[in-house]
């Protein structure tokens, strides 16, 4: 009877020690949320994710015939981790649409719940409002153009401190970062590759006078979550780059010029941001301004021998320079489809410059989204108008399946 009572007790507690393991230890796929696993009752978090954007797209210039384009637009692979009693963080992302693949890498220290410390490659802070939001989140099937002409990935490779903080219904979100100034993969693919010029920095500020956005619905521009409330976030960024070598301050060696001993001397970038936006139950308005510039010109030339002096105007040929608006209204039904409109225009700093990189453009654009399951299943069309100096457009529609995994 004793042997059989030990037995059963040992059953007993080898089934709570399974069962204990069992609730410490787990994993969960959700579509949009990658597959997660869990150590330790959550103090350990790793987490397998991506999505697929399949686009379609049709282009006619005036006076040209139309093209039609079928391509994989992003093949987005990522890694991320969590350890919440070291209060450390890891991420991991990839395109493997790019020829050079790799866009976020980078290890962060979360010194208290609402500040974070981040070294490595990610997307900087120091940009519009909708150059911020992950290519996952699209209000339209692409980026205005105002982000697309001042930016190319967004992303830089540096320190980020990032905060949020809550006081009453008052929100502020500020960040800081201090980066390489040359983008991504900012030391080039050899040790002959080095970066050049000085480094980047730059803060952004965002207020929420009304209190944050819903959890989950910050992440977008649409209000897929219909906010009860009306909700605002306003913003403001500025940077200042030390020497760039490429025309948005995103890369290096695309040009050289030189001082009056012969060796590179770079002009200094700078650039600016302010942006608005609305959400209120479905409605959302996104409004942004850019403005691009360039200093520290004085004693530049642009052939080695240092006999041409770099003319006031010759510097737009070189680096993107100017003044860029967008607006964008858009609603989302409860059953999920959305409607979007917007507006964008970029002007170039030297309108008479014929050879200045930006070019003076204004573009329209109506979107129709049908959310199957918010942003992480999805099909997108949208039509555009884009007006270039002259005479001259464009006609563009595309089309845009995405999944999040």
């Amino acid at each position: 009877m004793k042997k059989i009572a030990i037995y059963i007790a040992l059953i007993f507690f080898s089934t709570v020690d399974a069962q204990k393991k069992k609730t410490e230890n787990t994993a969960s796929f959700e579509l949009g949320s990658g597959l997660n696993f869990s150590f330790e009752e959550n103090n350990y978090r790793f987490t397998i994710g991506g999505f697929l954007q399949q686009a379609y797209t049709y282009s006619k210039i005036t006076d040209q015939k139309g093209t039609n384009e079928l391509n994989v637009q992003r093949a987005y692979f990522s890694l991320g981790g969590k350890a919440v009693k070291e209060k450390v963080s890891f991420f991991i992302q990839t395109d493997f649409s790019l020829s050079q693949p790799l866009l976020d890498a980078w290890l962060a220290y979360h010194p208290t719940e609402n500040i974070s410390i981040t070294a490595g490659q990610k997307r900087t802070p120091l940009n519009n409002k909708e150059m911020n939001i992950n290519e996952s989140q699209f209000q339209f099937a692409e980026r205005s153009i105002l982000s697309t002409s001042l930016t190319n990935t967004g992303r830089e490779f540096g320190l980020f401190v990032d905060g949020k903080f809550q006081l009453g219904s008052f929100g502020i979100i500020p960040q800081l970062a201090v980066t390489s100034g040359d983008g991504r993969n900012s030391f080039g693919s050899n040790s002959r590759d080095t970066d050049r010029g000085g480094l980047k920095y730059g803060a952004r500020l965002d207020l929420y006078p009304l209190g944050f956005f819903t959890e989950g619905n910050e992440e977008a521009i649409a209000d897929l979550l219909h906010e009860p409330s009306l909700k605002i976030a306003a913003g403001a960024a500025a940077s200042y780059n030390k020497g760039v070598s490429s025309a948005v301050g995103e890369g290096h060696g695309d040009f050289s010029l030189y001082d009056s001993e012969q060796k590179l001397k770079y002009p200094d970038y700078r650039k600016f941001y302010a942006d608005l936006l609305l959400k209120y139950q479905g409605f959302s308005l996104l409004g942004e301004y850019a403005n691009a510039n360039a200093t520290a010109l004085d004693g530049i030339y642009t052939n080695q021998t240092a006999t041409d002096l770099l003319r006031p105007q010759q510097i737009s040929s070189y680096l993107v320079l100017g003044d860029a608006y967008n607006v964008q209204l858009g609603y989302v039904t409860l059953s999920g489809w959305g409607a979007d409109l917007r507006y964008s225009k970029i002007s170039p700093e030297f309108k008479d410059f014929e050879n200045s990189v930006m070019k003076d453009v204004s573009a329209y654009t109506l979107g129709l989204t049908r959310y199957l399951k918010g942003n992480n299943l999805k099909i997108q069309a949208a039509v555009s108008k884009l007006q270039y100096q002259g005479d001259m457009n464009e006609l563009k529609a595309d089309l845009v399946f995405q999944i999040v995994f």
